[in-house]
């Protein structure tokens, strides 16, 4: 393929090549070529054109197929641009010779063709130019059309469109000859003619003015033509035409030119819709010929016109905008609504038509308000509506109320205006759905009316209108739950008072069900009460209903309806009235079959009808049960369910004789009935009605065999039966379309109605399937059989074997004995039963039986796939390979294989090929790729042959299909025919004919199939490998020519397929603009394919598909699409215009996750433009009034312009991306906000940072950071948190609150101790203050406590006064919620002011906290003493401050956290104490709701618990407050039990009993909590409850409690080792320790506290008798699990191995000492470390002395481990934070009293001596390579030396070893390591007891004095050796002072020479370095003190020595000097010394 890319076609190679090949080959030239011509220079072209041409022009004659002959054109022209144009007349000639050629071969076709589509091209680039020449062209093209067939007529058609774009207004003279042959093509009998030429007139019309003046209305009728017997394409293109026409004709602005060709008239808008209404009504019959049909009555618009017209109205809409359609709402409205109206009987002659009419009125409304219109013009647009509906009551009133004796004929009218009212409360509702809580101020304007105007047409005549106002409800309380429960008791209330009409009594029914299914979108629910209310109405319905016969069928029916939908509320509500309901059901049928005999003779057929419906409404009742709260399905339920069946199935038996008795009246009846049961024994597992399978079986076959059923419904009953994958080959109007609502109806054929809700009025309570639309159940007569094929695949396969067969058998006869159309209908339901069994079977892993039992199941299927219908054949072969797979036998699939392979050798006919070669695919599909691979290679054979069987499309679609099926099947198996598949691929879609879409689109099938097959192997580089993969992206490029939308979406999901595989050989830029130009394609698949292939592309490479997005928006000549202003707003920008306007759930989805994506990986780098797209999509429709009031307190910004800017922007529309997104749209923007600003925690810091991010942004303007965008986040939070809408209110402040959390910290540079914060706490206050007032719903209120808290706890505002604005919100809050659960509002569930509450005492709880811990802080004494004056005001004040706010509130705060808390410990009891809990529920929640309420208790409990415990210290558990005393804690303590006192009768609880059981209760909290961590606990709860545990000890009484119970500290201890070793966190981890050191020391106060009390009484026995206290008692044993102290050993273990492995014996493989190698620890973790060891150290004193020698060496193995493994040599000789935390332990432990007492001395001092031993081993023997520290080794030792009794370390050997180490470091060259050591030595020689000290006095004071006297000698050059020298001289020092006064001399006589020798004399000083000279002024210093000390040695020595003296008299005179000359400077140095200490002020600040 390579060698096709050069300018001029490779003849040589060219001609090397294979038919097949050629065509590649000449397709990849041509695509390179067109790439190539535009970016090669001009004079190149010019130079090579004449060959290009020649070589161009010959490939016309090689018979080009039709992507080629587009490619080959498009090449001419671009050749002749940019070239030489002299010779392109020779060229246009050439062509029109072509085509006069009067060759009709089929062979010559392409060539023809070709040069058609040449002459289009040409004209189109070259336009103008070629002037002179068109008219011979275009008529010598239009004189070809004539003889031409469909394809020639296609051709020709896009040929003209492009030669009149080309040549615009200068075609004109051609323009009524090309409209008149595009009119016979428009209804020409190929629809790929019809589309092509409604393209051609879209072009003419731009120029043609005719068009849309003079021939307006044959244009018009000629499109109603067109529309009949079309398909979806030419719907779309036609009404596209006639829509934009029509449009044209009225904003028309006559150009000057029209004006003197006088007779244009100005078309008004009335005769427009006129227009569009009379096709709508009348169809293609026009206006003349509507006499004579019209008139008979028998003519009825067929639907594909009124479908075609429907579309129509919608593009003439779009077309004039949403300003236009704003202005003439009112007059387009009514228009709309006339076409369903009475006076044009026939659209709603039938109630099929009316439905279907009123459904194509739905879809324009819904199409052109909802799509076009904003959300202010959308209200708007609901104030008309409602007025409309007013108009129309108001005739349906004067009707009713007329007395006249003419009522009767009166009654007609008041039906009359029925569907148009259906209409607007339908469009009503969805637009207030869609506008959600915005149209809040809509429903309080009393001036609209809203809910008076749809409450007053409940009671309408007509039943759907009733339910229309009754969805319309429904809508209103999804859109604003605040509305539920009001209109659910408006209704409830007119219900009960008006029960004595019938109209009344179903239509308030009907509302209250709607306003039940509303329910469950609501998650604040409504009042739990309600239940009973409308429980108790049902039944009084139901008891009623007997009493006035005139109400009994509307009493029955709303009795059972209201219990049916009550059934939805799921199993919390139902479960309290499930026995009543269980009760009617079993009263309602008969109780023996003999009652039903008896039942039979009696009564009369209104009676039966009303039996019908009540038993009808009772099965419905209980499906709804069984459907919605199948949790209660006990077995005891089911018991109790299980009587009335038998009887239920008798009576279904004995319908048909009834039916004889009584007359047809009661068919419908009949057939509901039958529908409901079978509805409910579909849901009912089959073992409960086992003794009736076999009645059910027969009556199934009946129903479906009945002769009286006159339509085949094909289309409802066999989609689900088919396999979602093939169904795409089937018509289009199976596919997902935005049209999908209209053209369903042309789906189902003409006889067969929609779906509308008058059919199944018990459906408008059930969610329904397509999100907010009606439900749209079928008429009963339909949904009755698709029930029972249903049940029939269940029943079937419960039966006998015998009873099975024979069943099948007799359904198969029934096929044969009936004839013509009705056995076609039998067929149909003969086959879905069959497939639905076989379904049912597979699923469950069934066996079909015996045999016998294959036959006729062969039979019945073998049938079907040789039927006419081809969704029967669809639906046949999936049941072909279902039936394979239930069997199970390979020799019995093998069979059907071969059975398939003679059929299509031997047929000829295309149904049976069709039928065969998908259920091959079929076959494959189920049963992988039947093994074995012969079968493979006969099937693919067999499908080529098929596939390339030209004279049928749809036999080529089919196979094809199949073989998709197959390739994907197979998998590896099929990379044997991997090339020549693909190869045939691409010859077909060379070759196919554009206008056979279906055999491409099933060619892209299977490419897509091949591409995955090949997978990753596609990235290799061998030859065979990059052939493929060549041939792949030619076939995608081939589909990405093809006009067909459905196959450009295959080209892009192959596409996306190869990227995800071989990502390099994918031209991204390519891709990435062909989705661009696709973005906002009128095909949703289209759509669909082009948002999943950029989502995937986003996710590898976000930041290139955006530069390639914008690239071509600025390169591309015209704009992309109308809709996508990428050139602006960029590719994100589009997609979110994209997400406001779409309406398909998985395609909003899919632009979310892209979006998404991008923010993902380019937020950080595109900052600005990210955020200037969110505040642009929030500023759109914000309320700039509340923006303005708060944005002038910012004026200190600095940015007042930017505000200005922001404030008038909305007056001029231009600059604005956006209009008015809707609310969605807004909170995604909100969300993305919240991640934006996660995303820049990961990065940069400087985004957190405000002055590293300015000095960053000067240094590179390019920089930006997120914290310069603060002033832009507020004010996003502001208009979020202040919108009407509710969801938007929530995103707003979860911004505000994520805004607050980050930027709290930032310090602000220009005024220091102040944060970047504070100057906006007036929008913060701003934004809240909504959020709590009356009228806000709850979980919006709770979200603004939680916001309140973190405000207040950020620490932002420190100015008590302005804090107070915020904390006023809470107390506010505080003080509504103190009335507990009585006094919250009633418009919500219970559960929802329990979220209320819990969120008010949650936030107060974190600001207690918060306060609790800066108080602390501030309380404990300043680190440094430095501290400016003002500082410490401001903090003071504002930590007290914040807790003297909080404590006036303390008292009420503590008892509602208490009653939370109790509440919160009852709730999480296990199930099996349900009975224990109280009746009426707690203090905040009801014992109905607990459920509900659980979930906000879980959110909330750890904060309040932490508080709680908080307060319980700050009061030491002293119950103050006597009437809290008398408050029993039994009770939750509210304020309404706080009232009662004691007067109650329970006894009186003593404060000590009070404390006890507060205490339990957090304790209890928090061990239950704690001991079963659920997943998804989160952190912080974890957090809060250690710490509650923490704040729990810090106070004496609760550590008595601990201590004194042993059992509680160890279980207490388990759960924290538990979350220690599940929660990896070091935060949990060290808090977990510190409780437990907290546990500890409560032991050890108690075992003291034991001790003391013990001496005190036994103070004069002997203290032999004294008992032992502590763990260990006498014996010393630990009992594990009876133990403290091994408790606690297990945990420091466990922490202590976790950090250091090595200490862990069995891992080393030895209990040794191995010097490995040390290594220092992360922060955390020698934190952890050094925690554990604390608590090792605290462990003997818990312990009697024979306790504590069984721990001894485990402690010290741990300890000393830690010491051995982290002693790292650190520069300064630091010791790490592990050693010396192990040191301190040490010291801990030797100095432990247990060391001393008798009981436990000798033990101890023969495992201390161990100890030491092991330390001193750590040395390595040679001492050559020391890894460990020796500084941190010897001040171990020096421990021990200091720290033990004598006799531990003063047995000779341990203590010579001891002295070796010391001399041994001594000589370590590092000066650190000698400073360290004279240290050491110092504070052993310094040791009181001589045994101890003597002996290392004795052995080193001499290698001291030699090192010391060799300083001297070399005289030190640097500071540590300086620092040596006066350590040495320290210890000498300290020697002198401890030694006895006969060798005292000696030391000094040693000392002073040294001293001396380091005096300088004058001249010497003045040029002695600094270390010298600190030298002589130190030695100077320490001769002055000994001097006196020690006078008389002194003088000796002086005496002895003179030179000695002379020299030291000389340097003290030299000082006295030198002090002299100071003291006048010292004045000055003070100034220097302040500021310095200002300095450190500041910087400690």
């Amino acid at each position: 393929m390579e060698l096709a890319h050069s300018l001029l076609l490779n003849e040589e190679v060219y001609n090397q090549l294979g038919e097949v090949q050629k065509a590649e080959f000449i397709f990849d030239w041509l695509r390179y070529l067109e790439k190539l011509l535009l970016a090669t220079s001009r004079s190149d072209v010019k130079e090579k054109q004449k060959t290009l041409v020649e070589q161009l022009l010959s490939l016309l004659n090689s018979s080009p197929g039709p992507p080629t002959r587009k490619l080959l054109a498009k090449n001419l022209g671009v050749l002749y641009s940019i070239g030489d144009t002299f010779s392109v007349y020779e060229t246009i000639d050439k062509c029109n010779d072509l085509i006069r050629s009067k060759d009709d071969s089929p062979s010559y076709l392409p060539t023809k063709l070709a040069a058609v589509v040449c002459l289009g091209s040409l004209y189109k680039k070259l336009g103008r130019i070629l002037v002179n020449t068109f008219t011979d062209t275009v008529g010598n093209i239009l004189k070809a059309m004539k003889s031409a067939e469909s394809q020639g007529r296609y051709e020709i058609m896009l040929s003209l469109q492009n030669i009149l774009n080309g040549l615009g207004a200068a075609a004109t003279p051609c323009h009524r000859d090309v409209y008149k042959a595009a009119k016979s093509c428009l209804t020409d009998r190929s629809m790929a003619v019809r589309c092509a030429a409604a393209k051609c007139l879209l072009e003419l019309q731009k120029e043609a003015i005719f068009m849309w003046s003079t021939d307006l209305d044959s244009v018009a009728t000629l499109c109603f033509k067109s529309f009949e017997g079309s398909n979806y394409d030419v719907r779309i293109s036609v009404s596209k035409l006639l829509g934009t026409v029509l449009a044209k004709a009225i904003i028309s602005k006559h150009p000057g030119a029209a004006v003197s060709r006088q007779s244009i008239r100005r078309v008004s808008l009335e005769e427009v819709l006129e227009l569009l209404g009379t096709g709508f009504l009348r169809g293609s019959s026009g206006f003349l010929r509507a006499s004579g049909d019209m008139l008979k009555g028998t003519s009825s618009v067929s639907r594909d016109v009124r479908v075609g017209v429907t579309q129509a109205y919608v593009v003439f809409v779009s077309t004039l905008g949403g300003t236009w359609l704003e202005k003439n709402f009112a007059a387009f409205l009514s228009h709309i609504l006339s076409l369903v109206s009475q006076s044009h009987p026939k659209a709603t002659q039938t109630q099929t038509d009316a439905v279907c009419g009123r459904r194509c009125v739905s879809f324009i409304l819904r199409a052109t308000i909802g799509g076009l219109l904003g959300e202010k013009a959308q209200i708007a647009a609901a104030k008309n509506i409602c007025q409309a509906i007013w108009k129309l009551k108001k005739v349906v009133d004067a009707v009713m109320n007329d007395g006249n004796v003419e009522t009767r004929v009166g009654s007609t009218d008041a039906t009359a205006s029925q569907h148009m009212l259906v209409c607007a409360l339908q469009e009503l509702g969805n637009l207030l759905y869609s506008l959600g809580t915005t149209a809040a101020p809509l429903l309080q304007d009393s001036s609209a009316g809203i809910l008076d105007s749809v409450i007053s047409v409940i009671q309408h005549p007509s039943i759907s209108v009733r339910l229309a106002a009754a969805w319309c409800l429904h809508c209103i309380a999804v859109a604003l739950p605040s509305y539920l429960t009001p209109l659910l008791d408006r209704c409830l209330e007119r219900l009960t008072v008006l029960k004595s009409s019938p109209e009344a009594v179903t239509g308030f029914s009907f509302a209250v069900a709607a306003l039940l299914g509303a329910v469950k979108h609501c998650p604040l629910g409504i009042p739990h009460g309600k239940g009973k209310i409308i429980m108790t109405l049902a039944e009084d319905l139901l008891c009623s209903a007997v009493q006035n016969s005139r109400l009994s069928a509307q009493r029955t029916q709303a009795g059972w309806l209201l219990i049916a939908a009550l059934m939805t509320l799921g199993p919390a509500v139902v479960s309290h009235h499930l026995g009543r309901v269980l009760l009617l059901w079993k009263c309602v049928f008969p109780v023996s079959p003999k009652d039903l005999e008896t039942e039979k003779s009696r009564g009369d057929s209104f009676t039966w009808q009303v039996t019908l419906e009540g038993r009808a409404g009772a099965l419905c009742a209980i499906k709804s049960f069984v459907s919605h709260s199948g949790d209660l399905l006990t077995e005891e339920v089911i018991q109790r369910l299980l009587p009335p069946l038998p009887c239920a199935v008798d009576l279904l038996t004995q319908l048909s004789s009834v039916l004889k008795t009584y007359g047809s009246t009661l068919k419908t009846p009949s057939v509901v009935y039958r529908q409901r049961l079978y509805e409910l024994l579909i849901l009912l597992p089959p073992e409960t009605y086992e003794g009736n399978l076999c009645t059910i079986l027969k009556e199934l076959a009946a129903d479906l065999t009945a002769s009286d059923i006159q339509v085949a419904a094909s289309a409802f009953l066999l989609p689900p039966l088919c396999h979602q994958d093939d169904l795409v080959i089937l018509s289009p109007l199976l596919q997902e379309t935005d049209h999908r609502f209209i053209e369903e109806q042309l789906l189902l054929g003409n006889g067969i109605a929609c779906g509308s809700l008058e059919y199944d009025p018990y459906s408008i309570y059930e969610k329904d399937v397509e999100g907010d639309s009606v439900p749209k159940p079928l008429p009963p007569i339909l949904s009755v059989i698709s029930s029972a094929v249903k049940l029939f695949g269940v029943v079937c396969a419960h039966v006998g074997e015998a009873q099975r067969l024979f069943i099948l058998e007799q359904l198969l006869d029934s096929i044969k004995h009936s004839k013509g159309a009705r056995q076609q209908i039998v067929q149909l339901h003969v086959v879905s039963s069959l497939s639905s069994f076989l379904k049912y079977l597979a699923v469950s892993k069934g066996n079909l039986g015996p045999e016998e039992m294959r036959r006729p199941a062969l039979a019945l299927v073998m049938g079907a796939l040789e039927s006419p219908n081809p969704l029967l054949r669809c639906a046949a072969a999936e049941a072909w390979a279902r039936l394979a797979q239930v069997v199970d036998d390979g020799a019995f699939t093998a069979a059907l294989a071969q059975v398939s392979f003679d059929k299509l050798k031997s047929a000829r006919d295309v149904v049976t090929r069709t039928g065969y070669s998908l259920a091959l695919g079929s076959l494959h599909r189920y049963l992988g790729g039947i093994s074995s691979s012969q079968h493979l290679n006969s099937c693919v054979g067999i499908l080529y042959t098929l596939s390339q069987d030209t004279t049928s499309p749809d036999v080529q679609t089919w196979a094809l299909h199949s073989l998709s099926l197959i390739i994907d099947s197979a998998g590896p198996l099929y990379h044997m025919h991997v090339e020549p598949t693909l190869s045939l691929i691409i010859m077909l879609l060379l070759n196919v004919p554009p206008t056979h879409a279906e055999v491409h689109q099933s060619l892209g099938r299977c490419l897509n199939a091949l591409i995955t097959t090949l997978g990753p192997e596609l990235q290799g580089n061998s030859t065979s490998i990059s052939t493929l993969r060549t041939s792949c992206l030619l076939g995608c490029a081939v589909m990405q020519d093809n006009p067909d939308c459905l196959v450009q979406a295959q080209a892009i999901s192959c596409l996306q397929q190869l990227h995800m595989f071989a990502p390099r050989h994918v031209n991204l830029s390519n891709l990435v603009s062909c989705l661009c130009v696709n973005l906002c394609s009128p095909y949703l698949l289209l759509r669909r394919a082009v948002l999943a292939c950029l989502r995937q592309l986003v996710q590898r490479e976000a930041a290139e598909v955006s530069e390639h997005a914008v690239m071509l928006a600025k390169d591309s000549r015209k704009e992309l699409t109308p809709d996508a202003n990428i050139r602006e707003v960029g590719l994100e920008g589009a997609l979110l215009t994209l997400l406001d306007k779409e309406t398909d759930q998985k395609l909003c989805h899919d632009i979310k996750e892209t979006l998404n994506h991008m923010l993902t990986s380019m937020a950080v780098d595109k900052l600005s433009f990210w955020l200037k797209l969110c505040k642009d999509v929030l500023a759109a429709s914000a309320d700039f009034t509340a923006v303005t009031c708060v944005d002038t307190v910012q004026e200190e910004e600095g940015d007042k312009g930017d505000d200005a800017s922001v404030l008038t922007t909305r007056n001029d529309d231009k600059s604005y991306p956006y209009t008015n997104p809707h609310w969605a749209t807004r909170v995604f923007a909100a969300e993305c906000v919240c991640r934006i600003i996660n995303q820049c925690e990961n990065a940069h810091s400087a985004h957190f940072d405000i002055a590293l991010a300015q000095e960053m942004k000067k240094r590179d303007s390019r920089n930006d950071f997120l914290v310069l965008h603060l002033a832009d986040l507020i004010r996003m939070a502001f208009m979020a948190a202040t919108d009407h809408s509710d969801q938007l209110r929530l995103s707003g402040l979860e911004t505000l609150l994520v805004v607050i959390r980050r930027f709290a910290a930032i310090p602000e540079p220009e005024f220091p101790g102040h944060v970047i914060l504070e100057q906006y706490q007036a929008n913060v206050g701003a934004a809240l203050r909504p959020a709590f007032s009356s009228e806000t719903p709850p979980d919006v209120t709770a979200k603004a406590c939680q916001v309140c808290s973190a405000w207040i706890a950020s620490g932002v505002v420190s100015d008590l006064n302005d804090l107070r604005r915020v904390h006023q919100l809470l107390v506010s809050s505080l003080t509504k919620i103190q009335a507990g659960k009585e006094a919250l509002s009633h418009l919500y569930n219970e559960s929802a002011s329990t979220m209320e509450i819990l969120a008010v005492l949650k936030a107060w709880a974190e600001v207690y906290v918060i306060a609790v811990e800066r108080h602390k802080s501030h309380r404990e004494p300043l680190k440094t003493t430095t501290c400016s004056e003002e500082s410490v005001r401001n903090g003071s004040y504002s930590s007290d401050g914040l807790l003297d706010l909080v404590h006036t509130d303390l008292g009420t705060l503590s008892r509602l956290w208490l009653a939370a808390l109790q509440d919160f410990a009852l709730l999480t009891l296990p199930s099996e104490f349900a009975s224990q809990l109280p009746v009426e529920g707690g203090a905040f929640y009801t014992a109905e709701t607990s459920e509900n309420a659980k979930l906000h208790y879980y959110n909330s409990w750890a904060l309040i618990l932490h508080a709680t415990a908080l307060w319980l210290t700050s009061t030491g558990f002293v119950v103050a407050d006597p009437d809290e005393g008398a408050s029993h804690l039994s009770r939750p303590v509210t304020p309404t039990s706080m009232c009662q006192g004691s007067s109650s009768g329970a006894t009186v609880k003593s404060p000590e009993d009070v404390c006890t059981d507060r205490f339990h209760l957090i304790l209890g909290i928090s061990v239950e909590f704690l001991c079963s961590l659920r997943s998804d606990a989160t952190m912080e709860s974890i957090t809060a409850c250690l710490h509650a545990l923490q704040a729990l000890l810090d106070v004496p009484w609760p550590r008595s409690k601990i201590g004194s119970d042993q059992d509680l500290g160890i279980e207490l201890l388990n759960v924290l080792h538990r979350v220690i070793l599940t929660r990896e966190s070091p935060s949990i981890q060290l808090a977990s320790l510190e409780v437990v050191r907290q546990i500890i020391c409560a032991a050890q106060e108690h075992v003291k506290e034991k001790r003391r009390s013990a001496e005190v009484d036994d103070g004069a026995a002997e203290k032999e008798t004294l008992p032992e206290f502590g763990e260990g008692k006498d014996t010393g044993g630990l009992v594990p699990g009876k133990s403290l102290v091994f408790a606690t050993l297990e945990l420091c273990v466990c922490i202590l191995v976790r950090q250091l492995p090595e200490l862990n014996p069995k891992l080393t493989g030895s209990p040794g000492v191995k010097a490995t190698k040390p290594q220092v620890l992360s922060e955390d973790g020698s934190r952890l470390v050094s925690a554990a060891l604390v608590i090792l150290s605290e462990l003997p004193a818990v312990c009697s002395p024979e306790g504590s020698i069984s721990i001894l060496p485990t402690i010290l193995y741990l300890t000393i481990g830690v010491l051995r493994e982290t002693a790292v040599k650190l520069p300064g000789g630091q010791l790490s934070p592990t050693v010396a935390a192990s040191l301190q332990a040490l010291k801990g432990i030797l100095s432990s009293p247990m060391a001393r007492a008798e009981k436990s001395h000798t033990a101890w001092t023969d495992l201390l001596r161990s100890a030491l031993t092991t330390i001193l081993d750590c040395w390595d023997p040679d001492g050559t390579h020391q890894e460990l520290d020796e500084i941190s080794l010897l001040t171990a030792i020096t421990v021990f030396i200091l720290s033990t009794s004598p006799e531990v370390t003063t047995i000779p050997c341990l203590q010579k070893r001891c002295i070796e180490k010391f001399k041994a470091t001594l000589e370590i060259k590092d000066p650190v390591v000698q400073i360290k050591t004279y240290q050491l030595l110092l504070s052993i020689f310094q040791y009181p007891n001589p045994a101890v000290s003597y002996p290392y006095i004795y052995s080193l004071v001499s290698p001291i004095v030699e090192k010391l006297q060799e300083i001297d000698k070399r005289k030190p050059e640097d500071t540590t050796e300086l620092q040596i020298f006066q350590e040495g001289i320290k210890v000498l020092e300290a020697l002198v002072a401890i030694a006895e006064e006969q060798h005292r001399s000696q030391l000094v006589a040693c000392l002073l020479p040294i001293l001396i020798s380091f005096l300088l004399d004058d001249n010497a000083l003045g040029s002695a370095t600094s270390v010298m000279k600190n030298l002589h002024d130190f030695a100077l210093q320490n001769l002055m003190q000994i001097g006196p000390q020690y006078s008389s040695v002194f003088k000796n020595v002086m005496a002895s020595s003179p030179a000695l003296k002379a020299r030291l008299e000389a340097a003290i005179k030299g000082n006295q000097e030198n002090v002299k000359v100071k003291i006048p400077t010292s004045k000055h140095t003070k100034n220097p010394g302040k500021n310095a200490s200002i300095q450190l002020k500041t910087n400690f600040l």
